[in-house]
């Protein structure tokens, strides 16, 4: 936004900010999402693989755009490769992650078979999401201290009143108390389903 986007009027602007905020925390909860998806659990889901790069040719290459991946039964991920030359590129990308699978290939397909967690790993992984989370939990303070610090700074510089700012600090504490809330509520989900034997 340019200076000459930016409305003129200082309650249009805080107006804005807090709007823009609430996009921002919003991208933190969505990231946190994200991030817990490929937290492996007890069960197969395509979402573990995701973030996994496989070397194609000689460069590294996101696995979903070279092949298919199902899931067609519980704790069986099943890998189609679009282009049977890259089978073992793949198979290889799986065994140097760092998710502990062992994938098959039978020259077709290349099976991921997803073994139960042990107590010990499953206790691992929860520090994991917790550590996660609490990252999500600070940019979505960061965030809120951004917009009290522009609050006080046109408090400061007399452009809206103290009351109106009072408000605005309310309405901000609120909206980050909802988006903390939703972090909070995001971990236990996947801390219970990391623990569900």
């Amino acid at each position: 936004m340019t200076d000459r986007d930016k409305p003129d009027d200082p309650e249009q602007q805080i107006a804005q900010r807090i709007a823009d905020a609430n996009v921002r925390m919003e991208k933190s909860v969505e990231a946190l999402h994200r991030e817990l998806m490929t937290v492996r659990t007890g069960r197969a889901s395509p979402a573990l693989l995701e973030r996994l790069t496989v070397d194609y040719y000689g460069s590294p290459t996101p696995l979903q755009t070279i092949a298919g991946i199902s899931v067609p039964e519980a704790s069986m991920l099943v890998i189609q490769p679009y282009d049977r030359t890259s089978l073992g590129a793949i198979e290889k990308a799986i065994q140097k992650s760092d998710l502990g699978l062992n994938p098959s290939n039978d020259g077709q397909v290349i099976r991921v078979a997803i073994p139960q967690l042990t107590e010990e790993r499953r206790k691992d992984l929860v520090k994991v999401i917790h550590r996660k989370a609490e990252e999500a939990r600070v940019a979505v303070r960061n965030i809120r201290r951004d917009e009290v610090d522009h609050l006080r700074r046109v408090e400061k510089e007399g452009h809206v009143s103290k009351d109106e700012v009072a408000g605005k600090l309310t309405d901000v504490q609120k909206t980050t108390d909802q988006f903390i809330a939703r972090i909070d509520d995001a971990t236990q989900r996947k801390e219970a389903e990391i623990l569900e034997v």
